[in-house]
């Protein structure tokens, strides 16, 4: 399979640097600071990233759970809400939750929860993130 790759500059100390990140496919390149990370500064932070990766994947892993199943999804959108928290004097990711919503043709809330939870606790970016509380919230359109 192929590697991804992406890549991150900072420049100076923590409070009063500044960085970029960029993605290897080079459709993505943002600036980022103390103030776009731990305030709200303009620019982008690695939580946010995170974020994104974890919902993509998650759709993509509910999508293909689905399918298999039989059903045939039209839709699904998701958020992920990435908390950074300070913790023992540092900081840390200390959940991601995702919301999601789809359309899907002729599932019951029921099933589609089920397969909602397996696509959160089986998706590769889930897996990744083990040490992580990972939460959902989801429901059909």
């Amino acid at each position: 399979m192929k590697k991804r790759r992406a890549e991150a500059v900072w420049r100076g100390n923590l409070t009063e640097g500044n960085g970029s990140m960029k993605l290897g496919s080079g459709l993505f390149e943002s600036s980022y600071s103390f103030s776009s990370r731990f305030e709200e500064g303009e620019g982008t932070n690695p939580e946010e990233l995170l974020g994104a990766a974890h919902a993509g994947c998650f759709s993509m892993a509910l999508s293909n759970i689905l399918a298999e199943e039989g059903f045939a999804p039209e839709e699904i959108q998701t958020e992920a809400e990435v908390s950074l928290d300070k913790v023992d004097g540092g900081f840390k990711i200390t959940e991601i939750k995702l919301i999601t919503q789809a359309r899907v043709p002729e599932i019951s809330e029921k099933e589609f929860l089920e397969h909602a939870k397996n696509a959160k606790g089986n998706c590769p970016v889930s897996l990744a993130l083990g040490g992580t509380e990972i939460s959902l919230e989801a429901s059909l359109e």
